[in-house]
């Protein structure tokens, strides 16, 4: 992830979630979704379901500039992208 990129997340709806990526003076914005039972299945709990869109983000900039993120997509997808994604997002459950 950029050094400079800020991540921002706020939820809209129920599973719905607003995130903001600000990097290099380029701001780009996504709607992403959390479909029901995914936090459980990635090792997190329902409560911490803003916190996974977090470091679902701080993931995909690890791999790709925030411009290369889909605008709208479900958090689902993002194994598709990148088959590592389980594991490594369960490594990054909060103690």
């Amino acid at each position: 992830m950029s050094v400079s990129a800020e991540v921002s997340v706020i939820q809209e709806a129920a599973g719905r979630f607003r995130v903001e990526v600000h990097d290099a003076g380029v701001t780009t914005t996504h709607t992403v979704n959390v479909p029901d039972g995914l936090t459980d299945g990635l090792g997190w709990s329902r409560e911490g379901e803003m916190e996974l869109v977090r470091e679902s983000f701080v993931f995909l900039l690890e791999r790709e500039p925030p411009t290369s993120i889909l605008r709208r997509f479900s958090l689902e997808v993002i194994g598709r992208y990148f088959p590592d994604y389980p594991t490594e997002i369960r490594k990054r459950v909060p103690e």
